[in-house]
C-alpha cells in the first residue's frame, strides 16, 4: 500500500508538471518581455515562429522527486 501512495504522488506531480509545461507556451506568447524573468523559472526558445517554453526549476524538482522515490524502496 505504501508503494502505491508514493507512485500516486509522483503520478500526480508529473500530471501537474505536464499541465504547466503545456500552458507555458501560451503564457509566453502573451508576456511581452520575458528577458526579465529569471531563466531558472522559465526558459523560452523562439525560432521562425516556433516557441518552446519550459521551466528548469520544475524539471529539477521532478528529477529530485523521482530519485527520492526510487531511493525509498
Amino acid at each position: 500500500m505504501e508503494d502505491y501512495q508514493s507512485l500516486t504522488f509522483v503520478g500526480i506531480a508529473l500530471i501537474v508538471v505536464g499541465i504547466i509545461l503545456v500552458i507555458l507556451p501560451f503564457i509566453a506568447r502573451h508576456i511581452p518581455n520575458l528577458e526579465k524573468v529569471p531563466w531558472i523559472i522559465i526558459w523560452v526558445y523562439k525560432s521562425n515562429g516556433f516557441l518552446f517554453a519550459t521551466s528548469p526549476l520544475l524539471i529539477i524538482l521532478t528529477m529530485i522527486s523521482l530519485i527520492l522515490s526510487i531511493l525509498k524502496r
